[in-house]
């Protein structure tokens, strides 16, 4: 990963073990449209007239509709616009987070990690070289920014590719921020990254979206930090401190560069993220 370009949008470590640390308690946020992505037809169905029976999928045009216009209600009141052609996109990952596709994970070698009886403070990993798809965002508003960023992911993910398919969801989807130099304000632009899954590392197909482009990021050692709750501004700024804190070689990664991953669904009350810093080479 460059240190400077796009980089690897977190909850247990390589054994399956939660990661917590002091002061990781839930956060209040605004939704955004990562908040939406998880949404499956039960819930759907509530808010519309009528139910789903059991085997039904969600196919049809009115179907769509239905999830667009909840999207659109939702991220209105966020000053964020869903465009029409976002129907399909919102479609597909909604059914296939039904079950239809089992989520890859982004592969890792466990380090070491620091912890204290059962408290785990983080973990050091290595990741490979890997290919990843990126887009670049810088809006009004951080939650502007990473919901038009996502947007765009998901229009890759859904068939808006060279290959013509749904390419499947991968976790963690990355968000890459940058801070000032005293780390105490985010800036505008993130960058948004989606690890290509295993078939397709080695011909990744290509974007429709000419400002998606697809990365090889070198093998790089992180550090990761797990917390729960929304991520936002506030929260991204605290859980940075709180790292810095806990690292014994603040000094070996601390820059002005950050990666929030986020591994859970994104709607749960108890939302995992992480903050990785990555290792100065």
């Amino acid at each position: 990963m460059d240190q400077g370009g796009c980089r690897m949008n977190g909850g247990r470590g390589g054994d399956g073990r939660e990661i917590n640390g002091p002061g990781m308690g839930s956060h209040s946020g605004v939704i955004t449209l990562e908040d939406l992505e998880s949404m499956s037809e039960d819930q759907l169905s509530d808010s519309g007239n009528g139910s789903l029976e059991e085997g039904e999928t969600m196919e049809d045009d009115e179907d769509q509709d239905r999830l667009l216009h909840y999207w659109q209600d939702v991220a209105r009141g966020h000053q964020v616009e869903v465009p029409g052609d976002m129907a399909e996109p919102i479609q597909q990952i909604t059914s296939n987070n039904n079950g239809a596709h089992t989520r890859e994970r982004v592969p890792f070698a466990l380090l070491g990690r620091k912890e204290k009886m059962e408290t785990v403070y983080y973990e050091k990993r290595h990741y490979e070289k890997a290919k990843w798809a990126c887009v670049t965002v810088s809006e009004e508003t951080y939650e502007q920014s990473i919901c038009y960023g996502f947007m765009r992911i998901m229009r890759y993910i859904c068939q808006q590719n060279s290959a013509g398919t749904y390419l499947g969801m991968t976790l963690p989807i990355v968000t890459v921020v940058h801070t000032d130099e005293m780390r105490q304000d985010l800036m505008q632009a993130v960058t948004i990254a989606y690890y290509l899954p295993p078939q397709y590392q080695a011909t990744p197909p290509q974007p429709e979206d000419s400002g998606i482009v697809i990365e090889d990021w070198p093998a790089q050692i992180i550090y990761a930090r797990a917390f729960t709750g929304p991520t936002n501004e506030v929260t991204i700024i605290s859980e940075i401190h709180a790292m810095g804190e806990a690292l014994e070689e603040p000094g070996e990664c601390m820059g002005d560069t950050f990666i929030i991953a986020g591994y859970t669904n994104p709607a749960h009350a108890n939302r995992q993220n992480e903050i990785w810093f990555l290792e100065r080479r």
